[in-house]
């Protein structure tokens, strides 16, 4: 892997996102203040936070642990663990986020309770996210989450990885492709989606060549990333490192060539068959 930027917090040198209004800051929810843990994980990180970027963390900290006493967003309820294990989990990302330009598109696959996506978005906003959720009520969550924060980059997409890695858009007579969600992303993150080999073809496709794929682990990540050696091969990405954080790990993998057109496969198939797990069918097979 090559090294990269040291992490600094800002990843650019854009201008702030839009600020969450008066009215969107009511309600009456607790926003949890940084622990002292958490401050010092981050200093140890060398993350320097622009003003109002804790706020609005502590302000998203607060709209999850409401919101799933309604829906199941997360295990994790205590405030000062899910400052260490959400909000800091989610900010070691910033160092391989770092080299992206400014612009530049990231796509978190399953977001689930908008964890890495929305603390990342809170500080990076010179970077555009997209959020993946297949499921309704944590998309309507994420959509009411990212109007409450403020937060103008950031957007929901509703839809199955399976169907939505497969989306090209429209082609137009110049040759792009509006709408398309297929190899346009500069970068690709996900975290607790399932084993590497079964989230490799759910990620891999939608990051454009040459982009970062970026998957959370923890300690099985070596075992797991040679269950999906084969997988990472056929979807067109090497593995670039694996970085150890504080909390865990970061698998980094590259994209060196297109994806082959079938992937991904049918809905479910990706996680009742992981690529290349039990089987070498796929092997000598070219990129489209």
């Amino acid at each position: 892997m090559n090294e990269r930027s040291e992490p600094t917090g800002r990843t650019g040198d854009g201008p702030p996102g839009p600020r969450p209004t008066p009215a969107s800051q009511g309600g009456g929810l607790s926003s949890p203040r940084p622990t002292a843990d958490f401050v010092t994980g981050a200093a140890d990180l060398g993350i320097e936070f622009e003003p109002g970027d804790l706020d609005r963390l502590a302000r998203f900290l607060g709209l999850l642990l409401e919101a799933n006493t309604r829906t199941n967003l997360t295990a994790i309820t205590d405030p000062a663990e899910a400052w260490l294990r959400h909000i800091l989990d989610a900010l070691t990302l910033l160092p391989m986020l770092a080299e992206l330009p400014e612009g530049s598109r990231v796509l978190d696959v399953g977001s689930g309770g908008g964890v890495p996506a929305l603390p990342l978005a809170i500080v990076c906003p010179h970077l555009r996210f997209t959020l993946l959720e297949a499921t309704g009520k944590k998309a309507a969550y994420l959509r009411e989450t990212i109007g409450a924060l403020g937060l103008g980059n950031a957007e929901v997409v509703q839809a199955r990885a399976e169907t939505a890695g497969q989306d090209r858009g429209e082609r137009r007579p110049d040759g792009t492709r509006p709408g398309a969600m297929r190899e346009v992303f500069g970068a690709v993150t996900a975290r607790a989606v399932g084993r590497l080999a079964m989230v490799a073809e759910l990620t891999i496709p939608f990051a454009a060549r040459g982009g970062l794929v970026l998957l959370v682990k923890g300690q099985k990540a070596d075992e797991e990333l040679a269950e999906a050696a084969e997988a990472i091969r056929v979807l067109g990405a090497v593995h670039a490192g694996t970085v150890d954080t504080p909390t865990g790990r970061i698998v980094v993998l590259e994209k060196s060539m297109l994806t082959p057109r079938t992937y991904p496969r049918r809905d479910g198939e990706p996680k009742r068959a992981p690529l290349g797990v039990g089987t070498r069918a796929d092997r000598g097979r070219d990129p489209a």
